[in-house]
């Protein structure tokens, strides 16, 4: 695992920051919700990101807002792909948060990339030239308990894709 005080030297797509640590925290969408990266191996397979319970991420109920929680959900599995592939596109296709419970207290994601999916994606892009591979990772509460479940379906295209006649991405 990674020290979250030595910063590693790779860049994810998409964000002009110095680490990706550093990348993630200021990424200005996440910056007012004042994420702090717990976690970030070398090859994005291990992502631990706090979700801090404040001003900017609570609702008017004084729980998490589920908006802050889809937000920064939203581009985790992407970027871990796009780290992984960095010769194609990758974006989100879909995402799903299924609350178990109320977020009343700072909020972690977990998430994992497993080598066996990576594997499988590795032989989709080769035999099919894409891959829209599922991941499946959560949030917990500050106990462990589990609070809300993500499943998040991310697109790998060759750069430059453009859908078919049919539409499909």
């Amino acid at each position: 695992m990674k020290n979250m005080d030595k910063q590693p030297d790779s860049k994810p797509a998409g964000l002009n920051q110095p680490s990706p640590v550093s990348g993630l925290e200021d990424f200005p969408p996440f910056r007012s919700m004042q994420i702090k990266v717990l976690e970030l191996d070398d090859e994005w397979s291990q992502i631990r990101i706090l979700l801090p319970l404040n001003k900017q991420t609570c609702n008017p109920g004084g729980s998490m807002f589920g908006g802050c929680m889809a937000s920064l959900a939203d581009p985790v599995a992407a970027l871990a792909c796009g780290w992984r592939f960095q010769q194609y596109s990758v974006w989100t296709r879909s995402l799903k948060l299924d609350f178990q419970r109320e977020g009343r207290t700072d909020l972690e994601l977990r998430f994992g990339f497993d080598p066996l999916q990576h594997a499988v994606i590795v032989e989709e892009l080769a035999q099919r030239g894409r891959a829209d591979p599922l991941f499946e990772y959560a949030y917990y509460l500050a106990d462990g308990t589990l609070c809300a479940r993500v499943q998040n379906r991310v697109a790998i295209r060759v750069k430059g894709y453009v859908a078919g006649s049919s539409g499909a991405l």
